[in-house]
């Protein structure tokens, strides 16, 4: 949700700079995403002066060109070629001074230079308006008023004021902050101030010469309907304070009618709809439910078969609109437009949302109503758009206000006590102060005794119906960072089945993060064009969009995006991990599978100024992996090389016919379709089988060996098919009991070598934990060993 910093000060006195409300908002509740500096025009008129014409001469070297003094209320005045045909002595202009750059409608910005035109020196340039983004007229340059001052900034005389848009990540919970008036108030309350309402002293019925009555069948679905009309209106082009005001939270302006509604919408919350009050057969509108299948042609050209359940909006023969959610194409305002027919209702959250996704349409009226609008604001934010509407577009109001609301929606009434409230928040907040900011929020807040208050919510708080929910208002303007954190702690032992889920993940999320490693946390739905398996892909029946229709078949493509992310923001190294879940649909069952992901790419280390840059390989990522996997004490477990679609190349560990982890570099397909440039390495765990496997290890303590280790290496050549692994099990199996630990520390292929050879060389680890290893003991080992790795594995070792 897009809120404007000067809009916002319309509705509340604010002393605070952008970056500061940003902190503020993020604190009572409403997190600010992102602060983003808007100009009404493309570079805001930055370096643009009000200046006079002194004199206006013909160029002695070319027809259509002046030569005129110019003065900008500088020391001295700049000479400056025009060739405007309707530039003249006397007039005050627009100037763009040395070194301003101007932004044109259409082409490229340029920067003004000094320069010679025709022999002539230039010291700047006399603006038309479309050179300056002001307008579109080309026909000469902008001649302004006689009364404007000389010497001031452009900026200034057209009133062009920088403005801030938060980007404020509404939880769904806060429907009565999607507005700028609900930011007010949370801020008024914050504050400690007051917040302004709309000034409606000017709204008056001029005649009753189109009434047209309303009738409303589904009382549940439609609470409340109220409606006025207006007669004799012009269509146009909105003015230019209502197109900026709605350009920058990204709006597009269509006419004066349809902007003020959503001026008002975004202003109040209250979502509004006007009608062509000529195109509405039988001069009457009925709110009703339609039979199944009734076609209906919407605003975007798309014809829709209704549901039986949707609520519409219609005349004595048609629907005209669906119900909070989305307009018809024949009964909108247009530019031919002369009577309008101003809709302003409360609709059940339900009834809408449900519709909405039926229909698969996201709007901003039915994002306020699915989370619930409130129904005390619609005759006042029908009353707005009425005064607003005969401003700009002239007309006058024709009918008095129907207000349909038979049932009227009483607020929430419920007692909470202050001790209650200090317990929640582990805090001893002043009884006074509690009740200031309850009063604050708009709640009406009665003493029933020294401890306890009686409320009163009103409706726009639809999320505090309980103790609780007051609570959290109280917490979210009080400020959660002035609570202290205790320093006393309470725990308790409680029995669990081992292992403990919960504290395994947290100790290799520990160590993963002790070891350069930073968790992330991806979104579980994702496009489906990453699923290498359709048939088993779960999709989403209502998506939000095309990029989020499945739910993911695996934790890479979204963690990849991640690195592409980082990537663009030139962080090209980055360690990742997470812990998630992947979802499939195996014969007709909802499979859901934990897993965890590890991720590397980039360089190995951070740079630093006495060390090389070293970028990571798939080395880094299988020491990773080995960390893991010993740290959870799993010990045999077997390997080969995978054969995988999302891997380039890798290894998998596995016991029997289950893969306890593959891991290698990822496919060249997969980071295209990522856009990652960079090579990556990552591992893909089954969480589910190292769980299983840590939940029958059965630990055994036993004492360290005081016994000293003894190390001896061999330098061996093999066949270039013959890995490590097998080595190391042929070592095992020569002595179980004396040989500790296998490494390889060299390795090398060369042309030096026999063809299909490779040299290793390997240390071996001997430990007796009974007693002092004897020579003798070590050579019979080592003689053995020796040995098997000739039989077994062809070896020839290298003296």
């Amino acid at each position: 949700m897009k809120i404007s910093y000067n809009w916002l000060k319309q509705f509340v006195k604010i002393d605070k700079t952008p970056a500061e409300l940003s902190l503020i908002l993020t604190d009572v509740g409403l997190e600010v995403e992102s602060v983003d500096k808007v100009q009404p025009v493309i570079g805001g008129l930055e370096g643009l002066v009000i200046g006079e014409v002194l004199t206006c001469v013909q160029h002695p070297n070319a027809d259509r060109l002046r030569v005129t003094t110019v003065n900008v209320g500088a020391k001295e005045n700049l000479q400056i070629v025009c060739g405007a045909p309707n530039v003249a002595a006397g007039q005050k202009v627009v100037v763009a001074t040395v070194g301003t750059t101007v932004y044109p409608l259409e082409g490229e910005p340029f920067k003004i230079k000094e320069s010679k035109i025709r022999g002539e020196a230039s010291q700047g340039m006399i603006c038309a308006e479309d050179e300056i983004g002001l307008g579109k007229s080309h026909d000469g340059i902008m001649i302004l008023p006689s009364e404007t001052q000389i010497g001031i900034l452009a900026k200034e005389h057209f009133k062009m004021d920088d403005d801030f848009v938060f980007e404020i990540g509404l939880t769904p919970n806060r429907a009565d902050a999607a507005s700028h008036l609900g930011v007010a108030r949370d801020l008024a309350a914050y504050f400690r101030s007051e917040y302004e309402m709309p000034d409606l002293s000017s709204f008056k019925v001029d005649n009753e010469n189109l009434v047209i009555p309303v009738e409303v069948e589904d009382v549940e679905a439609c609470p409340r309907y109220s409606s006025l009309t207006i007669s004799g209106v012009a269509v146009q082009e909105s003015p230019d304070w209502l197109k900026d005001k709605l350009k920058v939270i990204g709006l597009r302006p269509i006419n004066n009618v349809v902007d003020v509604t959503n001026f008002v919408l975004h202003g109040l919350g209250q979502p509004l709809h006007a009608f062509d009050a000529d195109k509405i057969a039988g001069k009457k509108v009925i709110v009703k439910k339609v039979n199944e299948g009734t076609p209906f042609l919407t605003l975007d050209d798309v014809e829709r078969k209704l549901s039986s359940e949707d609520l519409m909006i219609c005349n004595a023969e048609a629907p005209m609109c669906i119900a909070g959610v989305f307009g018809g194409k024949t009964s909108g305002v247009d530019a031919n437009t002369k009577n309008i027919f101003l809709e302003s209702a409360y609709f059940n959250s339900v009834s809408v949302r449900k519709t909405s996704k039926r229909h698969g349409l996201k709007t901003d009226a039915s994002f306020r109503f699915e989370r619930g609008t409130d129904p005390e604001i619609t005759v006042t934010a029908l009353k707005h758009a009425a005064i607003l509407i005969k401003e700009i577009a002239g007309g006058e109001i024709s009918s008095s206000v129907s207000d349909i609301y038979p049932s009227h929606i009483k607020p929430f009434e419920f007692e909470v006590s202050y001790k209650n409230i200090n317990k929640l928040i582990g805090a001893n907040i002043p009884s006074a102060e509690i009740k200031h900011i309850i009063t604050a929020l708009g709640i009406s807040a009665t003493n029933t005794s020294d401890d306890t208050l009686a409320l009163r919510v009103p409706s726009f708080k639809v999320d505090v119906t309980r103790e609780c929910d007051i609570t959290e208002e109280v917490l979210r303007i009080y400020g959660y960072n002035n609570i202290a954190i205790p320093t006393k702690i309470n725990a308790s032992l409680a029995n669990t089945s081992k292992p403990d889920k919960e504290n395994t993940q947290n100790a290799i999320a520990d160590m993963l993060t002790a070891n350069g490693y930073a968790e992330i946390m991806c979104n579980s739905l994702t496009k489906s064009a990453y699923s290498k398996n359709l048939d088993e892909a779960v999709f989403i029946l209502n998506p939000l969009s095309s990029d989020l229709n499945v739910m993911r078949q695996n934790l890479l493509m979204p963690a990849l995006e991640s690195v592409a992310y980082n990537q663009n923001r030139k962080n090209a190294d980055v360690k990742f991990y997470e812990f998630g879940k992947t979802y499939h649909l195996i014969n007709e069952k909802y499979v859901e599978r934990p897993r965890l992901l590890l991720l590397i790419s980039g360089g190995k280390e951070r740079e630093q100024w006495n060390q090389n840059a070293k970028s990571a390989t798939f080395y880094n990522l299988k020491a990773a992996v080995d960390a893991i996997i010993s740290r959870l004490g799993i010990s045999s477990y077997q390997s080969d090389v995978l054969q995988d679609e999302n891997f380039a190349y890798g290894i998998k560990y596995f016991r029997g016919d289950r893969a306890l982890v593959s891991f290698g570099a990822v496919s060249k397909a997969d980071r295209k379709q990522a856009d990652v440039n960079a090579e990556v390495f990552y591992a893909d765990f089954d969480w589910a089988a190292l769980l299983d496997i840590v939940k029958k290890n059965k630990i055994v303590n036993k004492e360290v060996s005081k016994y000293p280790q003894v190390r001896r290496d061999l330098s061996m050549l093999i066949d270039k098919n013959v890995s490590f692994d097998t080595l190391k099990g042929i070592a095992f199996k020569t002595d179980k009991k004396l040989i500790k630990e296998v490494g390889v520390f060299d390795v090398y292929e060369g042309d030096k070598l026999p063809e299909g050879k490779k040299s290793y060389a390997l240390n071996f680890i001997l430990q007796d934990e009974e007693q002092t290893l004897t020579d003798k003991q070590i050579e019979n080992t080592m003689s053995k060993l020796i040995a098997n790795l000739i039989g077994q594995a062809g070896a020839e070792i290298r003296k």
